[in-house]
């Protein structure tokens, strides 16, 4: 009797011990792993999660699951912990932090401005660039000047010359302009009035009640101003992320995210062309793959903004990007990109026209 007593004891003990150890009896077990498991992490994740709530003493370790302020938090102390122990290279690791990243997209895409879009153009803000394609003549560029109740005022379209005499007014015209942190939109439009003799010229385009919401955003994106070397491929099968030591074309960099980045090159780009892209990211390079799926041309600059979309990056690479995307060590990084932010030389072309070249094709 005395046994059973003595090893119900010592059960006992190791129960409140590892009770204690995880969190303690105010901890919530319940509520934290249901909300693991509807979150898609395995049993021994939720296990991981629960001890990265109590290290950074989250009053509430439930919010881990919903709260992106919260969850950055705890994915910051697990960077500095797997590099405490030297495993940013251990595979288990690394695919604990590339499911954490997931998931902070996921909790970040459901917030509501990125679920809420609009259905009229009445809600488009001044400012708003904006790009009309013309059959015969290419895209044009432009931006919203003042949203009024019964049309848009736009600034005069700026692109191709188009014939003397030439108005848009009565022209019917599509209309298409990315919405910041939200998704791509197209209307189709009338112009109700042109006014190039004014002294600052615009038309006037019926609004529209019948947006079309598409090309959501797929990743978060963070504005990266620095220089990268670019180099064209033949193909997109020779994407790779080994490092290039020719020196490439020079160019800067826009933006970046785990999916894609903006960048400015010299001369006139064209849509279609696999690219490959390096560049420092807070103290360690990167390189990406990918393929041109939009250009926009300065015809005054003679520049192009390249849209690519890239191949998905290996984990470790992945993890570098987001991990500065999600600006979770701005606060100690001096390398962030405001603090290091240098004028950019010109971005230039091979003598002769390079293989940059060629025509260009509307996002």
């Amino acid at each position: 009797m005395s046994i059973v007593l003595i090893v119900v004891l010592v059960l006992g003990g190791l129960f409140v011990f590892f009770v204690l150890r995880g969190g303690g009896f105010s901890f919530p077990w319940l509520e934290f792993y249901v909300r693991g498991k509807e979150s898609g992490f395995k049993l021994r994740e939720i296990n991981l999660l629960r001890h990265i709530a109590v290290d950074n003493k989250l009053k509430d370790p439930a919010s881990l699951f919903w709260s992106e302020r919260v969850l950055d938090r705890c994915i910051r102390g697990t960077i500095i912990r797997f590099r405490s122990r030297n495993q940013m290279q251990n595979p288990k690791a690394l695919d604990f932090l590339n499911k954490l990243f997931d998931f902070r997209k996921q909790v970040e895409f459901s917030l509501p401005k990125y679920r809420v879009g609009i259905r009229s153009t009445r809600n488009i803000p001044p400012g708003q660039r904006i790009r009309i394609p013309f059959q015969g003549a290419g895209v044009y560029e432009s931006q919203v000047v003042e949203n009024m109740r019964k049309y848009l005022a736009i600034a005069y379209p700026k692109g191709k010359a188009l014939p003397p005499g030439f108005s848009w007014e009565g022209q019917k015209i599509q209309v298409y302009f990315w919405r910041a942190e939200d998704a791509g939109y197209y209307f189709e439009s009338k112009v109700l009035g042109d006014y190039l003799d004014r002294k600052y010229p615009i038309l006037h385009i019926a609004h529209s009640d019948n947006l079309i919401r598409n090309q959501r955003r797929g990743s978060i994106r963070a504005s990266f101003s620095g220089t990268a070397s670019l180099y064209p491929l033949k193909s997109i099968t020779q994407a790779s992320e080994v490092i290039e030591t020719s020196p490439g074309y020079r160019c800067k960099m826009l933006d970046v995210s785990e999916d894609g980045f903006a960048v400015i090159v010299g001369g006139q780009a064209k849509a279609g062309l696999p690219v490959k892209v390096q560049f420092e990211l807070d103290g360690e390079l990167i390189v990406m793959c990918g393929t041109v799926k939009g250009v926009t041309f300065n015809q005054q600059k003679k520049q192009s903004i390249l849209h690519v979309q890239a191949v998905p990056p290996s984990i470790p690479m992945k993890v570098h990007i987001l991990t500065y995307v999600y600006g979770l060590f701005k606060d100690s990084t001096p390398a962030s990109t405001s603090k290091k932010e240098t004028p950019s030389p010109k971005p230039v072309t091979p003598e002769g026209g390079g293989v940059l070249e060629g025509s260009n094709t509307p996002a």
